[in-house]
């Protein structure tokens, strides 16, 4: 009784051929395989060595002749490009020898599969969990892909793309990238893409996935698709898989950490992974605040309303930020304000506000605004408990005595809640965000002031810088 030994070829280049594959080619009798990777081990081939193909898809007939050879006593090496094992010979020489109920010994010798030898070439993207995803549906119900496809992505693997198009396969990859986006996966994650891997015309290129083009793509491309944690530093894409994190971030506490994976959680169970970068930016924070999804049907913020209280944050153009009492004022970072140099000021305890209350017969609240008011028209100001204090702003604002940079709404409560808001909408040139209904407090009132002034580590999804 012959023997089968299954081998890995490599990618296509010499030097990615184990000296263990090297040396079964050698001994063996009989090579089979599809004829365009004899090329590659022929050179190893003791004189006499019989090379069989049967063409194209004809993988069938291929091992049913290597195990009649085997049988007959012949040593048989049969060979697949890049490892056996990942899309190639050694399951289907298991399944049909346990289908003959053949006695013939196997043997697998793994080689470097095309998306090692791609990953080699991009740098380091599968340094952490990976999975590989062929998108050819010859023998497996598209359907069934692409649940595997959506499963990659919400679960945040790297994955690597075999058989990403052929001429027949065009629109399967427009899908991919879809699901990907669909699922959470930033436009801006790192897609690295060989064509060729270790053969005389390989292309090696990094694009991002929405910048990446399908019609650039061929069968002889993989795909490396990067995860939330992966970058590209111009020259390489990289997966860090955690080695320098305590270096990297040694000036972070704890708590920071914390929150970029309760962050990333949240944006893993949104409804909508298409919300403007702004909005769900707030929209972040909110829910991180209060573990409360509805925030998604009851968050409102004008158009592109944070990036425009940014641009006056940034641009120095807003040095107050005025909250109705003082617990709202309290949640707002001291770090953020004193980077920007901003002062976040209640007049709830200023010792006019009493006395104008009882003057005046209005809440402590409605005195402490029309003070504020008086002292910073131009001020972000921000509710997260008194509708009066938010009616009261809107009846100056329509008097001309206030021109708000911004305004955050999130009164709670019962009485006069949901009317204050309604109040506040008409006013279409000040940027404003709003927590609709009744639900409100004033930890959404500073979670959401702290979501404009760090608007710009929205991108890149980094929360907490200034805890």
């Amino acid at each position: 009784m012959g023997k089968i030994i299954v081998a890995g070829i490599g990618p296509g280049s010499e030097q990615d051929i184990t000296s263990a594959v090297i040396q079964a080619v050698r001994e063996a009798d009989v090579v089979v395989g599809y004829k365009y990777y004899f090329r590659f081990i022929e050179k190893y081939l003791k004189p006499g060595t019989e090379c069989i193909d049967s063409g194209m898809k004809q993988e069938k007939v291929r091992v049913r002749q290597a195990l009649d050879l085997a049988i007959q006593g012949k040593t048989v090496c049969v060979i697949s490009s890049g490892d056996s094992g990942i899309y190639g010979m050694a399951p289907l020489l298991y399944e049909m020898r346990s289908e003959l109920k053949a006695e013939t010994e196997i043997i697998t010798l793994p080689g470097i599969s095309a998306f090692q030898k791609a990953a080699s070439l991009l740098g380091a993207p599968i340094g952490h969990d990976t999975c590989i995803i062929s998108l050819s549906d010859l023998m497996t119900p598209w359907l069934l892909i692409e649940k595997r496809i959506r499963a990659a992505a919400q679960a945040d693997f790297v994955t690597a793309v075999y058989n990403p198009k052929s001429h027949g396969r065009y629109w399967q990859l427009y899908r991919l990238v879809e699901i990907f986006l669909e699922e959470g996966r930033s436009a801006d994650t790192p897609v690295g893409c060989v064509r060729q891997a270790g053969r005389n015309d390989e292309k090696v290129w990094i694009t991002t996935l929405s910048e990446l083009d399908p019609e650039e793509i061929d069968m002889f491309t993989v795909l490396i698709i990067g995860n939330s944690q992966t970058y590209s530093d111009g020259a390489a894409m990289i997966t860090p898989r955690g080695y320098y994190r305590d270096a990297k971030e040694s000036g972070r506490k704890i708590g920071q950490d914390i929150m970029h994976e309760s962050f990333r959680t949240i944006a893993g169970e949104l409804r909508r992974t298409d919300y403007p970068l702004g909005h769900k930016w707030a929209l972040l924070h909110a829910i991180h605040t209060t573990a409360d999804f509805e925030m998604e049907k009851i968050l409102y913020s004008d158009d592109f309303a944070v990036e425009r209280m940014y641009e006056k944050v940034a641009q120095g153009q807003i040095k107050t930020i005025v909250t109705d009492v003082t617990m709202a004022s309290t949640g707002i970072r001291k770090g953020a304000l004193a980077r920007l140099g901003i002062e976040a000021r209640c007049y709830l305890l200023d010792p006019r506000v009493s006395q104008m209350a009882e003057e005046l017969k209005i809440t402590r609240t409605q005195a402490g605004i029309r003070l504020a008011v008086e002292e910073h028209p131009d001020a972000l100001f921000a509710f997260g408990n008194a509708p009066t204090a938010l009616m009261e702003l809107c009846s100056l604002i329509r008097q001309g005595k206030a021109h708000p940079a911004g305004i955050v709404a999130a009164p709670v409560g019962f009485v006069h809640v949901q009317e204050s808001k309604y109040m506040l909408l008409p006013f279409k040139d000040i940027p404003k965000i709003i927590v609709k209904g009744r639900k409100g407090g004033s930890n959404l009132a500073a979670t959401l002031c702290n979501a404009i002034l760090t608007f710009d580590d929205a991108r890149n999804l980094e929360p907490g810088r200034d805890l």
